[in-house]
């Protein structure tokens, strides 16, 4: 496939529409195979070989391509970005035609996820260059890839088995991941209405599963949402392959966090196993009650927790160290009539040094307000 000429591969295209072959086609408009490196197809001028071969649209979506792998082999990945947009646009007006069939869903899932990597490619070129709006070029392939889900979502004619609505969760990942980079998270909430209200929600890959599920949560999380955003999280916690540790990892991130909030502790083994013992400190104070060392712990590892947009869910967890802080006071003086005095000591022994008996009250009242989680257990994965 490497050192085809151009006549031998429009060929193959034209053999793999002319089949219905998704799987094939998709290959052979992706750039994870290896026939975008072949120099006899890195063409700035396809368009009059296209169009000898195969019909419109197709011959405009295979001349973008072929435009694409030239603009890629000279890595400029702006011009790659503007025509990995026309192969898009012009494989929707073909998915567009095809009526109560859904053969070409692995052509696009193979073409808009390259759009979704040439956008983030092309930002981050013209930004070394000192161009263009952070975030800009992604917004607008979010716009390409909302067509094609449209077309997925409304497609209601066809049977089950050749619904286009089988793509729709590929696109609402592809749309997360997105929405989550350029911080617009409101954006995820009709996409996710979407997904729940279809009858395929519980059929589609597990691994499409596994990765919408994640965003949920975390979607729920940043809302504080924290019951759903534990469920959703430990679905894809559980539900990962076993041998994807940096994705497991990825989601213990998230899920670690949800987990202490709603007062289940990790075990030192897992935070080892999975090579995240920058919690390790954070769970310890948490379950002591020192606000002293949680203090020290997010100061210390204040740059991952800020990078993995956690530092702020984290800081929540002061609340339940006031509660096992102020039950260790509850314990020493066994009474229930207890002083606001004692709670004070216990504050300036933390180093907590600017609180007066009124704030004292107010941490309090905080505490009796709040519904309080479980007492700290194991987090039951593994």
């Amino acid at each position: 496939m490497a050192h085809i000429t151009i006549n031998q591969y429009l060929q193959q295209v034209y053999e793999a529409i002319d089949n219905r072959d998704g799987a094939f086609c998709a290959e052979l408009l992706s750039f994870k195979h290896p026939h975008v490196a072949n120099p006899r197809l890195q063409l700035s001028s396809p368009e009059e070989k296209c169009q000898q071969v195969l019909e419109p649209p197709y011959d405009e979506m295979v001349a973008a391509h072929l435009r694409c792998t030239y603009a890629v082999a000279n890595h400029d990945f702006v011009e790659a970005y503007k025509f990995q947009t026309l192969v898009v646009q012009s494989f929707l007006r073909a998915f567009q035609s095809h009526k109560e069939e859904n053969w070409a869903l692995p052509l696009m899932f193979a073409v808009t996820l390259d759009l979704r990597i040439f956008a983030n490619n092309a930002e981050q070129q013209l930004q070394k260059k000192g161009k263009g709006q952070p975030g800009e070029m992604m917004e607008k392939a979010a716009e390409q890839l909302m067509s094609c889900f449209r077309v997925c979502a409304s497609d209601n004619r066809a049977g089950i088995e050749d619904s286009k609505k089988w793509g729709m969760m590929f696109l609402s990942n592809q749309l997360f991941k997105i929405y989550f980079k350029i911080n617009k998270l409101h954006l995820c909430k009709p996409l996710i209405r979407a997904i729940d209200s279809s009858n395929l929600k519980n059929d589609y890959s597990p691994a499409q599963k596994v990765t919408y599920r994640y965003y949920v949560g975390r979607k729920a999380m940043f809302d504080s949402d924290f019951k759903p955003a534990e469920e959703c999280l430990s679905y894809s916690f559980h539900h990962c392959h076993r041998s994807s540790q940096k994705n497991k990892r990825m989601i213990l991130i998230y899920l670690l966090p949800v987990k202490m909030l709603l007062g289940h502790m990790p075990t030192p083994q897992l935070l080892k196993k999975y090579d995240l013992m920058q919690f390790s400190d954070v769970t310890k104070a948490v379950s002591e009650g020192n606000l002293l060392l949680l203090h020290n712990a997010l100061t210390k590892h204040e740059t991952f927790f800020i990078r993995c947009g956690i530092f702020l869910i984290l800081e929540k967890l002061k609340i339940i160290t006031y509660r096992n802080l102020f039950k260790k006071v509850y314990l020493l003086l066994k009474t229930h009539q207890l002083p606001l005095d004692a709670f004070l000591v216990a504050l300036n022994m933390m180093q907590v040094e600017d609180v007066d008996v009124d704030e004292v009250q107010c941490i309090l009242a905080n505490l009796i307000y709040m519904v309080s989680p479980d007492p700290p257990d194991p987090m039951g994965v593994h």
